[in-house]
């Protein structure tokens, strides 16, 4: 017996879609509430300073390049009725789209990402579901393609890399981002040895450079009291 897997939405919305009905109005009323609940936390908090990040500029500090060049989109999706193996078929079907859709070179290619927003996923049951994609896709979507993942969810409780008391990857519905990976990740790295020897291939010199650089910025060369 042959399973069918579901295929992803392509109908991406960015964020001033969700307040056009012409855009919206085939939309379940749960996932236009769902989406507009992502839309209004991007813009309340993922791209303004935070007292707590540690460090200054946005919590996220490529969204407001995202969001310029108008390449961050969300994409509704209910999954209750799906086993978390079609999840992870899915989100590896939202990889391709990614990788397919425009821009897919140049600078502004670094800012796109697909947010896929879970409308129906209990926050109770994301990181099951969420740990289980990653387990399948992280390390593969990285090695081949230097694709991301990146879950958030209420109850989340990963840390800023500059305040591990601020947990900013707690969004108000359940979603996994898919983005390119960009040469400064390797601070989310550095507890990974597997991702961070991808990334250290990946890039080659310029990652010793990237890491030369942050090091010129602290006081390593100080003698020990």
């Amino acid at each position: 017996m042959s399973v069918t897997h579901k295929q992803p939405n392509t109908n991406l919305f960015l964020l001033e879609d969700l307040e056009e009905d012409s855009r919206t109005g085939q939309l379940a009323d749960s996932d236009l509430e769902a989406l507009r609940a992502v839309a209004d936390w991007t813009k309340t908090f993922v791209v303004k300073p935070h007292k707590d990040l540690g460090r200054a500029g946005a919590v996220c500090p490529f969204v407001p390049g995202s969001l310029e060049r108008k390449v961050l989109w969300l994409a509704p999706e209910q999954i209750a009725d799906r086993g978390e193996s079609d999840v992870v078929e899915l989100m590896n079907s939202y990889k391709r789209l990614f990788l397919e859709t425009q821009p897919t070179g140049g600078d502004d290619a670094d800012y796109k990402v697909i947010v896929v927003v879970f409308t129906d996923l209990p926050p109770d049951r994301a990181q099951g579901v969420f740990d289980e994609v990653l387990q399948h896709l992280a390390v593969p979507s990285y090695a081949d393609d230097g694709i991301l993942f990146g879950p958030f969810y209420e109850g989340n409780e990963g840390t800023a890399i500059y305040n591990p008391n601020f947990r900013p990857f707690q969004s108000p519905v359940p979603f996994l981002f898919v983005r390119q990976g960009v040469i400064s990740d390797w601070k989310f790295f550095l507890d990974n040895e597997e991702l961070l020897n991808l990334w250290a291939r990946r890039y080659g010199e310029s990652a010793v450079r990237a890491l030369a650089e942050e090091l010129r910025r602290l006081p390593w060369r100080e003698q020990p009291e």
